[in-house]
């Protein structure tokens, strides 16, 4: 029989004849008992619910620093003397420009009207179909001439120099040189276009296919893969984030380069429209396109790299 120890006789654990513990029970304490009561229960989010409060998050920072910096702008250039408009007068001397952007844009037989009054958008999307061309060639050729000297070291060396001395001359001392092959607009400013894109094009591209892990070289040997299986399953997929790091940067060079050609050239397009607001002295037409601009890179920036996302995965 085992006597009862000391602790266990004044209200304390027991403990066996050994005098181990044989367990010991800690009270829950009576304040945490009563806030434990009270607190709400968490009720589950719907997913859209939080996929809406996530991207309000995201965009809320956003809207606010655009109000604000609307305000600032509008309590700096908002009095009679200043030299520059507000947005407040902006929006008052381009309303038409602003509320009616598509006129002259022919929908149904996608079509722009030649000549006469044509809005901003109709500018836009004929500056869009110079980059979509120019920039399409730089991405194929670009691409290609990447992989090449990046496979290659002979190639590597002959035309590496080359390319680092090309990619730094500015893009309109490219016109004169285009105008004087083509002898007319449209195909200058499509070359100009392509000569500008096509070097983050190729030196990104080189980049990834020179830093595949030779593991992966390795085991496309072990395969015995050939040379287009070798492309899809091992260097596509390794090299998409340098590739499309590249073709986000051309993208990017391809409409600042069309918007300066237009310029220099005139005729139509969203740079041949601010030059022309230019010398009409409207400049608050000037401020619109410079927006639309900024909106058109923008989106182009964010497809090319949701196209790269796309791609990486499906790799």
């Amino acid at each position: 029989m085992v006597a009862p120890s000391p602790s266990s006789k004044n209200g304390g654990p027991p403990v066996s004849a050994g005098g181990s513990e044989l367990g010991v029970i800690v009270p829950y304490p009576e304040e945490a008992i009563a806030r434990r009561s009270f607190e709400p229960v968490a009720k589950p989010v719907h997913p859209l619910v939080r996929k809406a409060k996530a991207m309000g998050a995201g965009i809320l920072p956003t809207l606010v620093m655009i109000v604000a910096l609307l305000a600032f702008w509008q309590l700096l250039c908002g009095s009679p003397d200043a030299t520059f408009p507000s947005p407040l007068k902006v929006w008052q001397e381009s309303h038409e420009v602003i509320v009616h952007p598509f006129k002259g844009v022919d929908f149904a037989n996608f079509s722009i009207q030649d000549g006469g009054d044509v809005g901003i958008a109709g500018h836009i999307l004929t500056s869009l179909s110079r980059v979509l061309v120019g920039y399409s060639i730089a991405a194929v050729v670009g691409v290609a001439l990447g992989i090449l000297i990046g496979q290659s070291v002979f190639a590597f060396r002959a035309l590496d120099p080359l390319f680092q001395v090309l990619r730094t001359v500015p893009p309109l001392a490219w016109l004169p040189i285009s105008l004087a092959i083509f002898q007319q607009a449209q195909p200058s400013a499509i070359f100009l276009i392509f000569i500008t894109a096509i070097w983050p094009v190729i030196l990104n591209t080189a980049a990834g296919v020179q830093t595949i892990p030779a593991a992966y070289r390795n085991v496309a040997k072990v395969l015995a893969l050939n040379p287009v299986e070798y492309f899809v399953r091992i260097m596509l997929p390794a090299t998409v984030p340098h590739m499309f790091t590249g073709l986000r940067i051309g993208v990017g060079m391809s409409w600042l380069a069309i918007v300066a050609a237009e310029m220099v050239q005139g005729g139509t397009g969203v740079g041949f429209f601010i030059w022309d607001s230019y010398n009409s002295s409207l400049l608050t037409d000037t401020i619109v396109a410079l927006v639309w601009i900024g909106l058109v890179g923008f989106t182009l920036d964010r497809i090319v790299g949701f196209t790269g996302r796309i791609i990486g995965r499906a790799g």
